[in-house]
């Protein structure tokens, strides 16, 4: 049987690019091992500004408008609502991030991202101020995961299975346990770091550990960034995370991280002084040395493509991308350079 792309792996960026794929009328089947992955952990926060120095994520006047039609048109489709706008609070730490929030909100082409200075909610600490921030929010990224299985399952387009790279042969034709897909796509998230034919790419991954946590104090309806965030979610519900380790590449939770996220939600939120955890999650983020992804074709086995390497980004950029490498694959355009894995020496590439 032929189809035209074999997709490995359901995360956020496999999922969304075979709705993409199959949007454009491509015979897509998609191979996933069923395993919990970063994706279905990840809080699936949007961010238009982010980091100490408050800067906007490149190439934001797409990604954002892309990402929100995509939710927007997936929840009409699905019937559910899977991204929920909600501001953003920020709480200021030091002197420091007072001073780099006040030249923000004088830069014009900030003011679309900032509501300005407001004062803190009832129940949070914040002495050096509050920002508002806008645009953004969260995806129920697991609910969208979900749904999508659902729908490729209905398609006859996913296959639970667990891939293993000598059983594709990649001459004469490409083939895999009968399949004659013309293309291979690699959306594995973490472990494309032991795939044989795009290891070399300079992944940095890093593990996060995030907690579920419900308690009896009422919660401010927003997102709050203090190093760490939390996203209420109702019914006194809530996430924080996330932690940031790039040593301990596994996916088991730490007393370690559980105290240490628990321990900054009190300093910024003093009545949540012990609330029960109700869930503790791992995920291995899949983030990349030059922050960019890693989406292209290899240079030796044309048939052969990756798409991957968006870390904690993935939200905000993997509609936009998807939409770009299908353009690609079907030879419309050529990929941004800054993605592209050609940006990489050649003399890298395995033999």
């Amino acid at each position: 049987m032929q189809i035209d792309v074999l997709l490995i792996g359901q995360g956020l960026a496999g999922s969304l690019l075979a709705w993409e794929l199959l949007q454009r009328q491509l015979r897509v089947l998609v191979v996933d091992n069923g395993t919990e992955n970063a994706s279905q952990v990840a809080a699936g926060l949007i961010n238009p500004v982010t980091g100490q120095r408050l800067v906007t994520q490149s190439d934001l006047e797409t990604l954002l408008p892309t990402a929100m039609h995509a939710y927007r048109q997936l929840g009409i489709k699905f019937g559910q609502t899977f991204y929920t706008d909600m501001p953003m609070l920020k709480i200021l730490r030091n002197d420091q991030e007072r001073g780099i929030a006040e030249r923000r909100l004088a830069q014009s082409e900030y003011c679309d991202y900032f509501a300005g200075f407001t004062s803190a909610p009832a129940g949070v600490y914040a002495p050096r101020g509050v920002l508002q921030q806008r645009q953004t929010g969260y995806l129920r990224t697991e609910a969208l995961l979900s749904q999508l299985r659902e729908f490729l399952q209905s398609k006859n387009c996913y296959r639970c299975d667990s891939l293993q790279y000598s059983d594709i042969r990649l001459e004469p034709t490409l083939l895999w346990r009968g399949l004659s897909p013309l293309n291979i796509v690699f959306c594995e998230g973490f472990q494309a770091i032991a795939n044989p034919w795009f290891k070399y790419l300079p992944f940095q991954l890093a593990k996060g550990e995030i907690l579920g946590c419900e308690s009896a104090p009422e919660l401010p309806d927003y997102i709050l960034n203090y190093g760490h965030w939390l996203i209420p979610l109702g019914a006194n519900r809530f996430k924080t995370g996330a932690t940031f380790d790039r040593v301990q590449l596994n996916t088991l939770p730490t007393e370690a991280a559980k105290a240490s996220l628990l321990a900054s939600l009190r300093a910024v939120c003093p009545q949540q002084q012990t609330p029960d955890v109700y869930e503790h999650r791992v995920g291995i983020r899949p983030a990349t040395l030059d922050k960019q992804p890693f989406i292209g074709r290899h240079p030796r086995y044309p048939q052969l493509y990756i798409f991957n390497g968006f870390g904690a980004k993935g939200s905000l950029a993997i509609p936009w991308y998807a939409a770009r490498f299908a353009d690609y694959l079907q030879q419309i355009a050529d990929l941004p350079h800054r993605c592209d894995i050609r940006r990489f020496d050649e003399t890298h590439f395995p033999a």
